[in-house]
């Protein structure tokens, strides 16, 4: 077991891990994962010892790297950025030398060294110069010294580098295998590499503890809570006032649909302009004996496209039929059928008939400014398509949905972003927040 606490080291004034706080459990394997520069390096040389912290301390399996580093690095075995090798010497000599400096027990040494050398594919070239070698089977006699001995917990610095896409897998499979028994630590800035092997994430950037958590979870949590794509009807500065929200950082605006109203076109019979309004603020249909008059429309119709619409009024108005009104229509005269429409006895007007009285002057009062404005009933605010983006860790969904319905916005569609690991690295790596 690890235990970092408010670990720092600075260069000058150059802060190159900032109060780090970290628990490793026994039994997994934990991924460092950082841009070039991020403390990734540094953090591990503090843990095995190789240099000191500007304050906090180090624990490993009870010992503190500072008071007690023989008892702490005896738990380790270390692989660093560089492999430590020495090229005049051959593979087994070189094992041979590490099991020295690691006082492993004589009796079981060239055990040891062959159980190395199984693991990393090394027999092939167990008697060969290590100056001889490919960069990757120079990365294979680092890895295989680190696990000399079998310690308890092994640190791997970039250890799949200069590996081709064979031998990168099979090293994966290896420390896959090696969980079982060992705690392991590896660092990396390519993020296929963490998310294949690695049970817990830390992403370091700037010094800093930005993300702690499963890969799992860290995409999960990232992918639909991060960004969320929303449609609104409302007004642009109602949109625009999403951002004030505590989770969210910023909102995009990426499209401004006007809304079309419909112009409701009809015929001049059944429906009246807001230009004809305007100069006929009151609109007065009259009829009597003498004929029928609409908006000082003569009482006699000549063409023949006016006798029929009489014939359909006249129609409505006594409940006869086309053949018992042809010869009225014929003539050109509606006076007839006016007559008879109003001439009705008193006693339909309670049976919701129009008598003579009612029907002199019916008047529909419409003020002009109520006929022009009338579309602003429509739904004329527009379509905003936003993208919003949250802050690290912060689910805004349910915010927007209550927000849009407190303020009266018409919440159309609410779609989360996924991301991708890139997009969650990139993100975090830049914020610089830390949790």
């Amino acid at each position: 077991m690890i235990e970092i606490r408010h670990l720092t080291k600075k260069y000058g004034e150059n802060v190159a891990v900032n109060d780090l706080n970290l628990t490793l459990e026994p039994g997994n394997i934990y991924g460092f994962l950082g841009p070039n520069g991020a403390g990734k390096t540094t953090t591990m040389n503090i843990i095995t010892g190789y240099i000191g912290a500007t304050s906090g301390e180090v624990i490993i399996n009870g010992y503190d790297i500072n008071k007690e580093p023989e008892k702490a690095k005896q738990c380790m075995g270390y692989l660093p950025e560089l492999p430590p090798v020495y090229g005049d010497m051959k593979v087994t000599e070189y094992l041979d030398f590490v099991a020295e400096l690691k006082q492993l027990n004589r009796h079981t040494r060239t055990a040891d060294i062959q159980q190395s050398m199984d693991l990393t594919k090394l027999q092939s070239v167990k008697d060969r110069l290590i100056r001889n070698l490919s960069k990757g089977y120079r990365q294979r006699v680092g890895l295989a010294q680190a696990l000399m001995g079998m310690p308890e917990i092994i640190i791997l610095d970039e250890p799949t580098v200069g590996l081709d896409p064979k031998q990168i897998i099979e090293i994966r499979d290896l420390i896959r295998s090696l969980k079982d028994n060992h705690t392991v630590i590896l660092s990396s800035h390519i993020l296929q590499e963490i998310s294949a092997v690695c049970d817990h994430v830390f992403i370091i950037s700037n010094g800093n503890l930005v993300a702690s958590d499963t890969m799992e979870n860290l995409e999960e949590k990232m992918s639909g809570a991060r960004q969320v794509a929303v449609t609104l009807r409302t007004t642009e500065a109602l949109a625009g006032s999403l951002v004030n929200l505590a989770g969210v950082k910023s909102v995009d605006v990426l499209e401004v649909k006007q809304a079309k109203q419909d112009d409701g076109s009809e015929s001049a019979e059944e429906s009246l302009s807001a230009e004809d309004a305007a100069e006929s603020p009151d609109m007065t249909v009259s009829m009597s004996d003498e004929g029928l008059s609409e908006n000082g429309m003569t009482d006699e119709m000549t063409s023949s496209e006016d006798a029929e619409a009489a014939s359909e009024e006249a129609v409505r108005s006594t409940g006869k039929t086309e053949s018992e009104t042809e010869n009225t229509v014929e003539s050109g005269k509606v006076t007839e059928i006016a007559a008879e429409n109003i001439a009705g006895e008193s006693t339909e007007a309670s049976a919701g008939n129009i008598t003579e009285e009612n029907t002199a002057a019916v008047t529909l009062d419409m003020p002009t400014d109520d006929i022009l404005n009338i579309e602003e009933l429509l739904p004329e605010n527009p379509e905003i398509r936003l993208e919003i983006t949250a802050k690290p860790g912060m689910d805004v969904r349910e915010d927007i949905f209550y927000y849009c319905a407190e303020n009266g916005m018409v919440l159309l569609e609410m779609t989360s972003i996924t991301k991708s690991l890139e997009d969650v690295f990139l993100e975090l790596t830049e914020d610089r927040e830390v949790l």
